[in-house]
């Protein structure tokens, strides 16, 4: 095994494996966090990712399970969530031999829903949506340490989150919506530590991504759909407030060369979704309580291993296999999932690099209904099941380097 015969293999094996990641995590996560591009060993890159995910997710035998506003006589299935695209880009760039940094826009958090008016339980959602946009900056510094190198690693970014979410208030009326629209944005920061063996392509990381709190989360609840009765209390269109934190998390990255274009890795991740319980919303004119988000949330656990392979110098391959903990306790789909990631590398010129990945996933089955907690009750609205469905994804993505 020649060593830079290793090198070679890893890096291009690197790049196929970033081509796909975390399709459909749970509690909000989207893409989540990724500082890979931090560790090119080219002095300027830029890169840029494009991933569209499709969850198959059906609901079925779905009841109204409070009647207090009306019995809905929608149907008993509808489709649980929506088609989504993420997006990425970043910028690397060396200083000096021993420090980098990354300048990057990702989204890591988001959620579309939308099983319209026409189902059993749109008295509890007819449409939820939830966006953010992620704009970071992290750098390294390396220490050489015995055979290899001490890298510590810091930055810090800025993150907006808002949405909407859509239900319908009286059961026969399906014109009768009501929409809470939200908007929040806070700083966060990161810290880790990473060694590299670039002979035997190994490298061990652990990053920890604080919690961003979104402060203030403005917005307002509107009611001017529904009948003249909100009128008579005061309006159809209130100001509302709350407060939220988006999760922190830590994650244990392992890879290392195991034979000549050879290559396995893997990754541990925990994210602190327990922290996303009820979020309560007041209205701004009095301080009472208008509506709340029920999440009911329970930490996420994301584990993946795979190898990679180096076919020739142009052309490069992985594949790996991931499991996520679903966070739900009874009041989302966020079930377990398990899914298969392929990815492959082609570099036809040394400065450009363009990568293809694909994966296909189960979402586990489970039911939504009622649930209690600390004396408290939630999910009366409605009430369905779902088996195990398929998530489809398909990422492309290209890298420039200088």
């Amino acid at each position: 095994m020649t060593s830079k015969s290793m090198i070679r293999g890893a890096l291009a094996v690197l790049l196929a494996t970033s081509a796909f990641t975390a399709a459909h995590a749970g509690g909000l996560e989207e893409a989540g966090y990724n500082i890979d591009q931090l560790f090119d060993p080219s002095v300027v890159t830029f890169g840029g990712q494009v991933t569209y995910v499709h969850p198959d997710r059906k609901f079925k035998n779905v009841q109204d399970t409070d009647n207090t506003n009306g019995t809905s006589t929608g149907t008993s299935t509808a489709d649980g969530a929506e088609d989504y695209t993420n997006y990425y880009a970043g910028l690397k760039f060396g200083m000096g031999k021993n420090v980098d940094c990354l300048l990057d826009y990702s989204e890591p958090w988001g959620v579309h829903s939308n099983p319209g008016t026409a189902w059993a339980g749109a008295n509890d959602i007819t449409e939820i949506k939830i966006y953010s946009h992620n704009y970071a900056g992290t750098c390294s510094v390396k220490f050489d340490m015995g055979p290899g190198q001490l890298r510590l690693i810091g930055g810090g970014f800025y993150q907006e989150v808002g949405g909407f979410k859509e239900a319908m208030v009286y059961a026969a009326d399906p014109t009768s919506i009501g929409r809470l629209d939200l908007k929040g944005d806070g700083w966060g920061w990161r810290a880790g530590v990473a060694y590299e063996i670039p002979e035997y392509a190994m490298r061990a990381s652990l990053v920890y991504n604080s919690a961003v709190d979104l402060g203030t989360i403005s917005g307002t609840l509107d009611m001017s759909s529904v009948n003249s009765l909100y009128t008579a209390l005061g309006g159809n269109v209130w100001d509302v407030h709350g407060t939220a934190r988006m999760p922190d998390s830590v994650e244990l990255k392992v890879q290392s060369g195991i034979a000549p274009d050879w290559l396995a890795f893997g990754s541990v991740k925990w994210t602190d979704w327990s922290q996303l319980q009820s979020i309560p919303f007041y209205l701004n004119a009095n301080g009472v309580e208008a509506t709340s988000l029920d999440l009911l949330y329970r930490d996420g656990w994301t584990i993946t291993g795979g190898i990679g392979h180096k076919f020739n110098d142009q052309w490069s391959g992985a594949v790996s296999l991931t499991w996520d903990r679903g966070t739900t306790t009874g009041l989302s789909s966020q079930t377990d999932s398990w899914y298969m990631s392929v990815g492959t590398a082609w570099t036809p010129t040394e400065n450009v690099e363009w990568r293809l990945g694909g994966a296909i996933g189960i979402l586990t089955s489970g039911s939504v209904g009622e649930v209690t907690k600390n004396g408290k009750t939630y999910g009366e609205d409605a009430s369905y099941d779902f088996g195990n469905d398929l998530v489809l994804a398909l990422s492309t993505s290209i890298k420039v380097k200088f």
